[in-house]
């Protein structure tokens, strides 16, 4: 099942995103960040984009949400996409359901650009494979940039690289992106269906 993110699954979903800051290069963050700064994260992107959630047998297996691309006006129709899946939940389809599903949304606030920026191990090790890059190109993403030693984390250097995807054509004059509060409403509708 596939719902947006409420009040009380920070933990839960603090919890998975644990795995990956203390023992992965999927994310540069060092430290897991405290209780409170993670739940308003959680709402200052509720408040502009969605913030999804998978869940299984009361038990959430990952989430997936959007965020600025840069917060300048111009770059309204961009967004950056996250997703995290429990380390015990992954290969099993999560993925592609919450990605679906944040594709859905982004497309009823009329985003149209989505750009993934992904940790890159040249060569893979312990911390980090090229997992998330090839879930990514599978999901529709293409490769649109690479920095190369952008990360240090676990006593090595890792590159960065930038995916896009645009899930409709640029027209001559965008309609308008709404927040995704003002469509929530219509995004429960597409939920159920």
């Amino acid at each position: 099942m596939i719902r947006i993110a409420g009040e009380d699954d920070w933990e839960e979903l603090l919890e998975i995103y644990a795995y990956y800051v203390e023992q992965t290069a999927v994310t540069f963050e060092y430290e897991v960040p405290p209780a409170t700064e993670f739940r308003e994260r959680i709402q200052r992107t509720l408040r502009r984009h969605p913030y999804l959630i998978s869940e299984k047998d009361g038990r959430i297996t990952g989430y997936a949400y959007a965020g600025p691309f840069k917060e300048r006006r111009a770059y309204d129709w961009s967004v950056e996409t996250t997703i995290y899946i429990a380390k015990d939940a992954r290969g099993h389809g999560i993925g592609r359901e919450l990605y679906t599903a944040l594709e859905g949304a982004l497309a009823l606030q009329n985003v149209i650009n989505l750009n993934a920026c992904i940790a890159y191990p040249d060569p893979e090790d312990e911390y980090l494979t090229k997992n998330s890059v090839l879930f990514h190109e599978h999901m529709g993403y293409c490769h649109a940039g690479r920095f190369h030693k952008s990360g240090y984390k676990f006593g090595r250097w890792y590159d960065i690289v930038w995916l896009e995807k645009c899930i409709f054509s640029h027209p001559d004059r965008p309609s308008e992106v709404m927040d995704f509060c003002d469509i929530r409403d219509e995004y429960m509708k597409f939920l159920e269906n």
